[in-house]
């Protein structure tokens, strides 16, 4: 038996979640825009928002540091700026990249 491909597309997401919820993929594709709503208000918040199982969006500031323009070798300023981070959950990474023994 052939092994089902992984889905790359939104539309192949909406299809495997409406197949594995038993519903359609109209009410497949609202469960996935509301996980995403609540992913992005979790996100803007300072304690970030946990995925049990997948991990953790959190927003983080960077401090303005000087770097250096590897083109001339000139010293430039780089400002600070707020960023998005996800961090893998122990149980996602062992999912993926089995620990070694």
């Amino acid at each position: 038996m052939a092994k089902k491909a992984t889905p790359r597309t939104k539309s192949e997401i909406m299809t495997a979640l409406a197949e594995a919820g038993g519903i359609e993929k109209k009410q497949a594709a609202a469960v996935y825009q509301a996980l995403l709503d609540i992913a992005y208000a979790g996100a803007k918040s300072k304690e970030g928002i946990m995925l049990p199982g997948l991990g953790k969006l959190i927003k983080q500031d960077r401090k303005a540091r000087k770097g250096r323009n590897p083109a001339t070798g000139e010293e430039i300023k780089i400002p600070k700026k707020t960023v998005v981070k996800f961090r893998l959950a122990k149980a996602c990474k062992d999912a993926i990249v089995p620990p070694k023994k």
